[in-house]
């Protein structure tokens, strides 16, 4: 290279000109630094042109040596800058490297590189919303969580884990919390399953998007609930799934016998024990025959256990992978619901056929993490403290749903149709046509309150999608009568806009 001495009014002016001083200004290292990457990059300073000598540009912006000695150290670390013997030198660019600092300074006149065409069907359906305001789907009752508790079982936790602890730990969950998980499972849910068989995951999102690493192609064809939810036809688009919606009434998921020829799943995603977001439960009927389709087509059943353990009339509904010794279900399950969302915690239960052949992959796939937590909510459960919240909760949220039902009855004020109820966190209300639910919920959000629309549940919204799914996990029985006041002139008003319009 030959050596070139920086020279020109625009070289002069730009290693002279005095850096900015006083409050606010930025260390005049990093001025220095900054100043010389762009104009280096902007070709201010040509490649092979030799930069003063730190004494001289010290002096000549009135800063220390040192300061400058620091400011060439680092572009020489990032490939700015050449030094040797013979000085300080601007590091030559390629042809690529010109044309990215040239669009970088000019970023419009380039077009930024396409995404990958699946989040094209990865529409969303969410709003920006605070999750703690009355009526939020899916949200426990936080204030009610026994935080002393939990805290004294991290404490425990804390000071029993060796140090070892603070690493990555196994892929697939402490075998602490895997062992409980299993036992609470076999009891509790009537699963079949040991811990050698459980994938700690982060919550329930986690476990679906493993279902479909580990057991589908792209183009593979899934079967999806239809009102449904929506995490796991996210999950079923970004693993390039052929999705069909497959309709939901009264007694769970509807699967027409034409279906398993014409368009045979490899996955089926259903939420038996308390469907998301109608409340159906799948009937014996169903599930007996789903169960054996399924294992004559060679698909794979995805059980999402959605709050299962707040059933408000008789005893929690068993879990459909259960009912045969060697069910072709994963049967996934999260502590979001029952514990407190932030948690992050939720397990897949693999089936016996696949569970030694995966687990091998499943170690490369993952890395462990969350250790801390994990061991504190083995340590809940074990305690026994865990099936206690959950017995406060379920009295807890039977009282609250029982006031949202007289509420709607006594101040809603508008036809309407409560779907399922006998369990979890919600209750989904149908509404006439003439009430749009989306124009309902975004005004309800203004004025404080945060139902869902039943509409952006379904792939293919019908005329009987139209409607809220209203939560009462965390809104107090005492709120209701003003809150369905409330929302009711919401309605009205939304219905009056939208008549106005046609």
């Amino acid at each position: 290279m030959i050596d070139t001495p920086l020279s020109g009014r625009a070289g002069a002016s730009l290693l002279s000109s005095p850096l900015s001083r006083g409050p606010g200004a930025l260390p005049r290292q990093r001025q220095l630094i900054q100043r010389l990457k762009q104009a280096i990059l902007a070709g201010q300073l040509p490649a092979g042109g030799k930069l003063p000598s730190s004494r001289t540009l010290s002096e000549d912006l009135e800063i220390s040596r040192n300061t400058v000695l620091i400011a060439y150290e680092q572009l020489t670390a990032e490939g700015y800058v050449i030094a040797d013997r013979q000085g300080t030198r601007v590091a030559p660019l390629s042809a690529a490297a010109r044309s990215a600092a040239s669009q970088a300074a000019a970023p419009d006149a380039a077009p930024a590189p396409a995404t990958a065409r699946r989040l094209a069907r990865i529409v969303s359906t969410r709003y920006a919303h605070d999750g703690s305001l009355p009526m939020t789907p899916g949200t426990p009752a936080l204030t009610q969580f026994p935080i002393s508790a939990w805290r004294r079982a991290q404490d425990r936790a804390l000071q029993s884990a060796p140090a070892t602890a603070l690493g990555y730990g196994h892929p697939v969950g402490e075998p602490a919390l895997r062992e409980a998980i299993a036992q609470y499972l076999r009891v509790s849910r009537g699963v079949h399953c040991d811990a050698s068989r459980i994938v700690i995951t982060e919550g329930a999102q986690g476990a679906l998007a493993l279902c479909v690493q580990l057991l589908t192609n792209p183009g593979d064809t899934a079967w999806l609930e239809d009102p449904g939810y929506r995490g796991a036809k996210s999950a079923f688009h970004a693993g390039d799934l052929n999705v069909v919606a497959m309709r939901v009434d009264a007694d769970g998921i509807v699967i027409p016998d034409s279906a398993w020829t014409a368009q045979p799943p490899r996955l089926i995603q259903t939420t038996p024990s308390h469907q998301y977001p109608t409340g159906a439960v799948l009937s014996l009927t169903r599930r007996l025959d789903l169960l054996e389709r399924a294992r004559r087509a060679g698909a794979w059943i995805i059980e999402d256990d959605y709050d299962s353990e707040f059933r408000h009339q008789g005893e929690p509904i068993a879990a459909m992978q259960g009912l045969l010794p060697d069910a072709p279900v994963l049967y996934v399950g999260t502590f979001s619901k029952t514990m407190f969302p932030a948690l992050r915690l939720g397990f897949l239960v693999l089936p016996q056929a696949i569970a030694a052949q995966a687990m091998p992959s499943i170690t490369e796939m993952l890395r462990g993490g969350h250790r801390l937590e994990q061991l504190t909510m083995a340590a809940f459960i074990e305690n026994g403290q865990f099936s206690r919240h959950l017995g406060r909760m379920r009295r807890l949220y039977r009282e609250r749903q029982a006031a949202l039902r007289e509420a709607l009855a006594a101040h809603l004020g508008i036809d309407h149709e409560v779907l399922g109820g006998h369990s979890g966190l919600h209750l989904t209300v149908r509404l006439p046509p003439a009430f749009p639910d989306v124009a309902i919920v975004e005004q309800a959000r203004r004025m404080g309150m945060n139902p869902s629309a039943l509409s952006t549940f379904a792939l293919t919204p019908r005329e009987e999608d139209n409607g809220l799914v209203i939560g009462y996990g965390n809104t107090g029985a005492e709120r209701f009568p003003a809150l369905l006041r409330r929302l009711r002139d919401v309605a009205l008003a939304a219905a009056a806009s939208a008549a106005t319009r046609t």
